[in-house]
């Protein structure tokens, strides 16, 4: 079929190779195109200076960069990673270490070196030369995404609500220092003994009673935001941080409204408000709810990982594509300039 086609094949009937063909198939890459692992040099030589003597105890160009590769791929850390090195065969073979081991603060400092840009273009180049020998033809692609948990407190109806109050009285405040004329009315000492009421409710009719309660005080706070934003083009002209108060007030005050709305459902009228409706933090508004199981997690989705399907196994590569889901064959394609 092609160059790749026959030093892969030898490398399948390896039972450790076959177990990990993504990794095997740009072991062939890298065997056949040495190009690929020169244009990291000026990355990992960057700082240091060549030299004839001394000990021979740190990795070679090819060895550094096998490790920043495989790395990326198996999404491991550097402390997993100097495991794997003297545990996993595949690994050891990838590395070409032949023996030979380094530590884990040498790798970490020589694959540290490698620019996320140039370990970018690393990984299009391996697949731009996969492509082009016909292991994938693009039309299929699999999208990953690793999600960490957000810093925020766990999300009740009664935390929302009493978060919702303290930061309408803080802008409220805030826009008061500014503007002489603002007046409002401090609702904190009642919401927050109320607050306090409802966690340690002990029947629901009293749970229910007191967040009739504490639903009336929020919607006067919800009231003194919205006579904020009406009256705006009274005070236009005034100082940038006046002005800077009023557009949070103008963007907060819809996600109060869904608060309340929310709220008012579940706990008044007994509703199961559905996850993807839920406000989970009115700070961290990004946060998205990935349940698994009856375990439900508050996660923040930051890393987008796209994978090619080809005829041997997912191919990994990091590309800067549109933040849209899902992406297409052709943004790919784009992404590869092909």
């Amino acid at each position: 079929m092609n160059k790749l086609f026959e030093p892969l094949t030898l490398k399948f009937e390896d039972a450790n190779w076959a177990r990990f063909p993504e990794i095997a198939l740009i072991d062939t890459v890298l065997e056949e195109h040495p190009e690929i692992i020169r244009m990291m040099k000026d990355d990992v030589c960057r700082g240091s200076s060549e030299s004839n003597f001394g000990r021979k105890d740190m990795p070679s160009v090819e060895q550094i960069v096998r490790g920043a590769i495989y790395k990326e791929i198996r999404h491991v850390d550097y402390e997993e990673f100097d495991k794997q090195q003297d545990d996993s065969r595949v690994c050891e073979k990838f590395l070409k270490l032949e023996g030979k081991l380094f530590s884990e603060k040498t790798w970490q400092k020589y694959i540290s070196r490698i620019t996320a840009d140039s370990l970018d273009k690393l990984m299009v180049g391996i697949n731009k030369i996969a492509i082009g020998l016909g292991y994938e033809d693009l039309k299929k692609i699999v999208e990953d995404s690793t999600a960490v948990e957000t810093n925020i407190h766990y999300p009740t109806n009664n935390a929302l609500v009493w978060d919702c109050i303290k930061e309408s009285h803080r802008l409220l405040s805030q826009l008061k220092e500014e503007i002489d004329g603002v007046d409002y009315r401090n609702y904190l000492i009642d919401a927050k003994k109320t607050c306090f009421k409802i966690n340690n409710a002990k029947t629901d009719d009293k749970r229910v009673k007191l967040f009739k309660k504490q639903l009336v005080t929020f919607t006067k706070t919800i009231n003194q935001l919205s006579n904020v934003v009406k009256k705006k083009s009274v005070y236009m002209g005034l100082t940038p941080l006046a002005m800077g108060v009023i557009v949070l007030i103008e963007n907060f005050l819809p996600v109060a409204q869904k608060v309340f709305s929310i709220t008012y459902r579940h706990e008044i009228k007994g509703e199961k408000v559905p996850n993807n409706e839920k406000i989970v933090s009115i700070y961290e508004q990004h946060t998205d709810i990935l349940v698994k199981g009856k375990l439900e997690c508050f996660q923040n989705v930051r890393r987008h990982d796209t994978y090619v399907i080809t005829d041997y196994a997912p191919i990994y590569f990091l590309v800067k594509m549109s933040a849209a889901f899902p992406h297409t064959s052709s943004q790919v394609k784009t992404a590869f300039q092909i």
